[in-house]
């Protein structure tokens, strides 16, 4: 099915390219040192190369006995020595068998090891094996993981314990990282004020800002807290100015052409905008621009709003700036477990979970209500000009993908 045309709003699909390219042409490429202890989250700056053999030598995969298959005739072998996990063996003696632990080096001589299970020590312990036996059975080959020069882990990976745990086995104690990402989070609006504080008539808690500055956190980003603007064009512009040594204003609220959205004033008449009104709900009035060289993000002010246009737009743009390569979260498709019977001119996101193998959807999508995605697991993605019905398969997008 064809997408509609919506005139003035920018595609999803021709957002992201454009942000992706914006990201490209400004890459964050100082690099630092880091421990490996000290690595989890990080990104690769450089691609990780073995510089050993993995296993350095064959080992055994199992608790038993090593033997030259030759060697076996079908009657019991005398055990001529023991090998356990970090011993350097013997020559294995012809017609003896070596009892042998898990990960212990293959003695030279030996072609084969078969489990405890499968052997009977005989009175005068000689052993006696059970079942047929072949050669490199239960043998781990030399090098069986990596060999000296392979490439293990690409540049731009995000270190996890998975990966900090295969740089450990390369012996590897530092890391070489992309340096963090400094990112400047700001609010705008005089209605705004900060938790803890007494709410005044017309005033809010401000739940953006702690939304962004964790979340920027979990990318591994350093975050300078910006605070809340209020609605004053020449005080915007000015913290704007004091923003010059991070690589990225992330702001909420204000980027509309209203006559209190002075952010996008700012932006306008001082920098340049790139991208601005997108075909999406929630978040159409998202808008990325420079101000004074600095790029600067403007998600919408709306909680819900905010959320899904950091996790599908900004993310992505901040983590391929770092140089991490796949930036598109996973997604799969689930059988919707309700109705939406009215077709959209945007792309739609709503916040909902699985319950039984089905998507079921928050009762309210308003874009102001935050409690849709705290109950929600997910993001669940309707095209635009479609409509819903139960049992069709929707895109799934899980937040645990986008939260780190």
């Amino acid at each position: 099915m064809s997408k509609p045309e919506v005139r003035g709003l920018i595609p999803v699909e021709d957002a992201m390219e454009r942000l992706m390219s914006l990201a490209a042409a400004a890459p964050i490429t100082e690099r630092e040192t880091v421990a490996l202890a000290d690595a989890q989250g990080r990104i690769l700056a450089e691609d990780l190369i073995s510089t050993l053999d993995l296993p350095p030598w064959p080992n055994s995969a199992m608790d038993g006995y090593a033997l030259r298959v030759a060697d076996w005739t079908g009657e019991p072998l005398p055990v001529s020595q023991r090998i356990f996990a970090g011993q350097a063996p013997e020559p294995l003696q012809p017609g003896t068998c070596a009892r042998i632990f898990t990960g212990a080096p293959v003695p030279e001589g030996a072609d084969c090891v078969e489990m405890q299970e499968n052997a009977e020590v005989q009175a005068d312990e000689r052993v006696r094996f059970l079942e047929a036996l072949s050669i490199d059975q239960n043998i781990r080959p030399k090098g069986q993981e990596t060999t000296v020069g392979d490439k293990v882990l690409d540049a731009g990976t995000v270190m996890t314990p998975i990966e900090l745990g295969l740089a450990a086995t390369l012996g590897r104690g530092e890391l070489q990282v992309v340096r963090r990402a400094r990112v400047a989070v700001l609010s705008t609006g005089d209605e705004l004020i900060e938790p803890g504080q007494a709410l005044g008539p017309g005033q809010i808690y401000n739940s953006n800002r702690v939304l962004l500055c964790s979340w920027l956190k979990r990318l591994g980003c350093e975050v300078v807290d910006a605070g809340i603007l209020p609605d004053n064009l020449e005080k915007t512009r000015e913290a704007l100015g004091a923003l010059g040594d991070v690589d990225l204003i992330l702001s909420t609220g204000g980027v509309s052409v209203g006559e209190a959205d002075f952010l996008g004033h700012a932006l306008r008449e001082e920098g340049e905008i790139s991208l601005w009104k997108l075909a999406i709900k929630p978040g159409k009035p998202l808008t990325f621009g420079h101000f004074r060289g600095v790029p600067v993000i403007g998600l919408p002010g709306n909680p819900a709003s905010t959320l899904v246009t950091f996790a599908l737009l900004a993310r992505p743009y901040l983590l391929r700036r770092m140089g991490v390569q796949q930036v598109t979260p996973l997604s799969f498709k689930v059988p919707a477990g309700f109705v939406w019977p009215k077709p959209g001119n945007r792309r739609e996101y709503l916040r909902g979970r699985l319950e039984q193998g089905r998507l079921i959807a928050y009762r309210n999508q308003s874009s102001g209500v935050l409690r849709s995605a705290a109950w929600a697991d997910g993001l669940i993605e309707v095209i635009e000009g479609t409509t819903v019905a139960e049992g069709d398969l929707l895109n799934f997008i899980p937040l645990s993908e986008v939260m780190g």
